[in-house]
């Protein structure tokens, strides 16, 4: 089993770093994302940050090729350890100087450092060591053992998979928007007949002093939005905290789903946080002070 793990870490250490060297070398993302991450802080600059990201993106690509092309081989699986040593050092920096930064680890993903991409850096570490020792070629690994490679290649894949954290929209949102439906709400409720646009809805919330009073916390715009009873959920992404404390929400609206601008009275608008990772509830705590509203003068 020892020479099975050995022999496909480099396989699967080429996969990882090909994706996101190829997403950094070649994306067209890392200009808008650059300066969101601690990368731009710790240089200052969002046009050297966007360098180090490319830079960093062409080195990955080279290693996967490396890793694949010489297999068994010292050198291509340090130099894999090393970079997944200096990504722990990063991330250590961004999580401490700017925790409500993303580390740019993949160029496409805009939320905080979170204990997902520590491990999935810790994985890059120690699959390059594993890597440095192994003495037996990816390609034939595979002939000898054929049902235990591709389980382990499958297994491998889902988890470095569900560390990936620009990956959840296609998995962790489609999942927890089934348990929502299958297990409830906590704030669903009844509902009207008719349904209004989903814009109508955004616009109704983004002029409301629910709005007003969680937008500190909010930090995207509308990612998804489904129905719930009557109830229309509106799913942003935010961090909630301050400091050390800091930690990636998801902010949740409810609103009546049949009611608009034009519809007398106030909305009945309810907010949740809950954590990014585990999908727990979090406290709201003390209500965020809503910006005073100033009037102003008319000038002829």
């Amino acid at each position: 089993m020892l020479s099975l793990i050995t022999g496909l870490v480099p396989l699967l250490l080429a996969g990882l770093l090909g994706w996101t060297g190829a997403v950094k070398a070649l994306g067209r993302n890392v200009v808008r994302t650059a300066p969101k991450t601690a990368l731009a802080r710790l240089l200052s600059s969002s046009e050297r940050a966007v360098l180090v990201l490319r830079a960093t993106g062409w080195a990955e690509l080279l290693l996967a090729g490396a890793l694949l092309a010489v297999p068994g081989r010292a050198l291509p699986g340090a130099a894999t350890a090393v970079l997944g040593a200096g990504f722990l050092g990063y991330l250590g920096y961004g999580r401490a100087r700017a925790p409500q930064s993303s580390c740019g680890c993949s160029a496409s993903e805009d939320t905080p450092v979170t204990w997902r991409a520590f491990a999935r850096a810790g994985l890059v570490l120690a699959g390059g060591v594993t890597a440095a020792v192994a003495r037996r070629t990816w390609w034939g690994v595979p002939g000898d053992r054929p049902v235990a490679s591709a389980v382990l290649l499958a297994v491998g894949a889902l988890v470095l998979f569900a560390l990936s954290a620009d990956l959840d929209r296609w998995w962790l949102l489609p999942l927890r928007r089934t348990r929502l439906r299958v297990f409830g709400h906590p704030l669903t409720g009844g509902g009207g007949a008719q349904r209004v646009p989903v814009a109508a809805s955004v616009e109704l919330l983004e002029n409301s002093l629910a709005w007003q009073a969680t937008s500190p916390v909010v930090r995207s715009a509308l990612l998804d939005h489904w129905e719930s009873d009557g109830w229309r959920i509106l799913h942003y992404s935010g961090v909630h905290g301050e400091g050390d404390t800091a930690r990636p929400v998801a902010v949740l609206f409810a609103l009546d789903a049949t009611v608009g601008r034009d519809t007398p009275g106030d909305p009945v608008i309810r907010v949740s946080y809950v954590d990014a990772d585990t999908g727990a509830p979090v406290a709201a705590g003390a209500p965020h002070a809503a910006p005073a509203r100033r009037s102003l003068r008319l000038v002829d």
